[in-house]
């Protein structure tokens, strides 16, 4: 019963991610053998260097925390100065479905080098990846748990997480913390109502500021919604009524507090908004172009429409792949020690027909400057 429960779900998975690889490319778009110069697709418009450092996960590679087949990968430094990255649904062997169904798990590095390549210390729960609190997937609420993004403030970190009852179903979603630097997880209390302005604060992102306030960026997870912003003073991030829209009135402009309006339109994915270089990232799985982007903000509430913003990763086909061209690729998360001009991302990839490769990859974009 259990294998067919994981089978089921990972169809449901299949079927989600698919669109990222088929529906936004248009119905002719396979006979052209390659994804990557569909029309209306504009190739970069300042010359970047993409390389791909290494794969992260994968046999041979995490077979040792029986987690060959995982994604997600969202980094975020701890208290005690190493990396921890999170990981979404994970399985034993290198298939979807594969063995032993957790989510979400986390492994801790201490790379000093990102262009070795990041590599790993330890995972959470021991000699092997745990999920990183029980529960029962495909059980009568839900049927897995997927993590949005990950923060440190202080000697805390937050984990923001999206209960799912088949992908891209959000019952709810919450935030759990860890005062151990990841060891260990305790639920905040905070949970947020599925359909919460309009059903955009399902999947976020958020950075700490160094005035005091955590802002997020935040959409839903069905792939179709623009993104909003919002802000929390960094000690009331568990306290769902501290939260404060950014939005627009005809008679007042733009104001924090009013009902939040769309600051940018689009397909989103996977989001990252990390503080960087006296600046603000903000990258993301582009669903509707099949690409991974990214803008540079001076301020969160910069209008993202003219900020200076870039393509640092291109969709394409199986077999025409190479640095910068990734078939069947999401996510896009920042690691800890990139900078504006040298960008360290953790980037998924799942053949969705074949079940794998279904990993986490670090890729360098070079030359994205303000």
């Amino acid at each position: 019963m259990l294998s067919l429960l994981i089978a089921c779900a990972a169809m449901r998975r299949s079927t989600f991610l698919k669109v990222a690889a088929a529906g936004a490319l248009g119905a002719g778009l396979a006979a052209t053998g390659s994804l990557a110069h569909a029309a209306g697709r504009r190739e970069p418009t300042r010359a970047l260097e993409v390389k791909k450092i290494a794969d992260l996960t994968g046999p041979g590679i995490t077979t040792r925390f029986r987690m060959e087949a995982t994604d997600l990968g969202i980094p975020a430094t701890t208290p005690d100065g190493r990396t921890l990255f999170v990981f979404g649904d994970t399985f034993e062997n290198a298939q979807v479905g594969g063995g032993w169904w957790r989510s979400p798990v986390a492994l801790w590095s201490e790379t000093g080098d990102l262009n070795g390549g990041v590599t790993w210390s330890g995972a959470v729960g021991g000699d092997a990846a745990q999920q990183l609190w029980a529960y029962d997937h495909d059980n009568p609420q839900f049927s897995t748990v997927l993590p949005s993004d990950v923060i440190t403030i202080g000697d805390t970190m937050y984990l923001h997480a999206m209960v799912n009852k088949g992908l891209g179903n959000v019952v709810w979603t919450e935030i759990w913390r860890s005062d151990d630097s990841g060891a260990t997880w305790a639920h905040t209390g905070a949970k947020f109502a599925p359909d919460l302005h309009g059903g955009m604060f399902q999947l976020l992102t958020w950075g700490l500021g160094d005035d005091g306030y955590v802002y997020l960026f935040s959409t839903g997870f069905q792939r179709d919604k623009p993104m909003i912003l919002q802000r929390v003073p960094a000690d009331k991030i568990a306290d769902p009524a501290a939260y404060e829209p950014w939005g627009w009135k005809a008679e007042g402009g733009w104001a924090w507090g009013n009902p939040p309006s769309p600051v940018l339109e689009g397909r989103f994915g996977e989001l990252c908004l990390r503080p960087l270089d006296g600046k603000w990232v903000l990258t993301w799985f582009n669903e509707g172009d099949y690409r991974i982007d990214g803008i540079i903000m001076d301020t969160p509430t910069s209008n993202l429409y003219e900020a200076r913003r870039e393509t640092l990763l291109w969709g394409t086909s199986w077999g025409n792949e190479d640095d910068s061209h990734v078939a069947q690729l999401y996510g896009g998360y920042i690691i800890p020690g990139s900078t504006i001009g040298e960008l360290h991302l953790a980037v998924s990839q799942w053949n969705t027909n074949d079940g794998w490769p279904y990993r986490v990859m670090q890729h360098r974009v070079r030359g994205f400057t303000p």
